[in-house]
């Protein structure tokens, strides 16, 4: 809810304090890199220290709180700042976040277990939004949102605090004797992968820019962005659901045809008539939900178990540098040809398919029928 209830906020925000298209983009993509570049760091602190809790603790505080200091921002840059503090908190916790999803997740399949995870996220996700449209459509202004935030984010340390409580420890849920845990280096699948993923997340154009655009348009009103926002969310959450099933069955290559779904969703948003909007979002959003969740089972099945959060600061280095390179190549083309601009995304994600589909194995032995059967050989 703070998170996602923010972001449909943080494009047409900065825009009021004097942003423009370019900076807005810099901006997103800059805290994209920064939400992606310092799991490098926080994912092998995690392997070593073994302390993932207080990892994970540390990054929601940097996450949650910066959401409602928003409220106090009077200029751009401290608007930016607080932005890309946000996706700092973010970097720091998902690492060990992750590779503890990763061990509670190894028996019932990884794919469904991240599927499922990035669906009960996207309930925040639907709801945040929503809570803003209302504050929106009343017109209680965007720092009223912001400050409204804050009770999300109360809610989630409480949250967080009791999950502490009663699982202390999740890496014992897998077993150490796992076919891949006894692997010391990452296969020559998984940085094939990488390349794959990275392509894909050049493509990938973050919402805020999405949003300021319909804003400068004038397609659409603040308060149906924001509503628009809840139905990508929510058409998020069934893709991750459905993408997860589909990887524990087939592996890598189910990724390859959602990137291939999602590939179109640029021109039907950025060129198409406002009646194309919705569609457009609604291909965004299954994009995303397969980016979040059968994007991350991957990397679980393709580390070792020693070296999990490690792998995972690595692959979010990788994705987020795309990330960022991309939101700002593509803020650069949109000042100058919006038809270039979606050309770019179109174009790095259909090059990423060739590289997914060059992932696909052969299913792991030894798994409980129905449990973990696409994950992937290191052999």
């Amino acid at each position: 809810m703070t998170h996602e209830g923010a972001r449909t906020m943080t494009g047409p925000f900065l825009g009021s304090l004097g942003a423009g298209a370019a900076l807005i983009g810099a901006v997103a993509g800059f805290g994209e890199f920064v939400g992606y570049a310092l799991r490098l760091l926080s994912g092998p602190i995690s392997d070593r220290t073994g302390r993932y809790w207080l990892v994970t603790s540390v990054g929601y505080a940097l996450n949650l709180l910066a959401v409602p200091l928003l409220a106090l921002a009077g200029s751009w840059p401290v608007a930016a700042l607080l932005i890309v503090l946000e996706r700092a908190g973010r970097a720091v916790r998902n690492p060990a976040r992750d590779a503890m999803l990763s061990h509670a997740t190894a028996e019932m399949g990884r794919g469904v277990g991240f599927g499922l995870h990035e669906a009960c996220d996207q309930v925040g996700a639907v709801i945040g939004p929503l809570l803003i449209a209302r504050v929106l459509f009343e017109g209680a202004g965007y720092r009223r949102g912001f400050a409204l935030l804050l009770l999300p984010a109360l809610a989630a340390f409480l949250f967080l605090g009791l999950a502490h409580r009663r699982f202390p420890r999740p890496e014992t849920f897998e077993a150490a004797t796992e076919t891949l845990g006894r692997a010391r280096e990452f296969p020559r699948r998984f940085w094939i992968y990488l390349a794959g993923a990275s392509l894909a997340s050049a493509g990938f154009v973050d919402y805020p820019l999405i949003a300021f655009h319909l804003g400068r348009t004038g397609a659409l009103s603040l308060s149906h962005v924001a509503l628009l926002y809840a139905m990508a969310m929510t058409v998020d959450a069934a893709a991750a659901l459905a993408f997860g099933v589909g990887y524990d069955r087939k592996g890598i290559p189910i990724l390859a045809v959602s990137t291939l779904i999602s590939a179109f969703f640029a021109p039907l948003v950025f060129l198409g008539r406002s009646g194309f909007v919705a569609a457009g979002l609604a291909l965004w959003a299954v994009g995303m939900g397969a980016q979040e969740s059968v994007m991350r089972a991957a990397v679980g099945d393709l580390a070792p178990r020693e070296k999990r959060a490690t792998a995972y600061g690595l692959f979010s280095i990788c994705y987020g540098l795309s990330w960022f390179g991309g939101s700002l190549l593509f803020g650069v083309l949109y000042e100058r040809s919006i038809a270039m601009a979606v050309a770019l995304s179109v174009g790095c994600q259909l090059a990423a398919v060739p590289f997914l589909l060059l992932c696909r194995g052969k299913k792991t032995g030894g798994n409980p029928p129905g449990r973990g059967e696409g994950m992937l050989s290191c052999s």
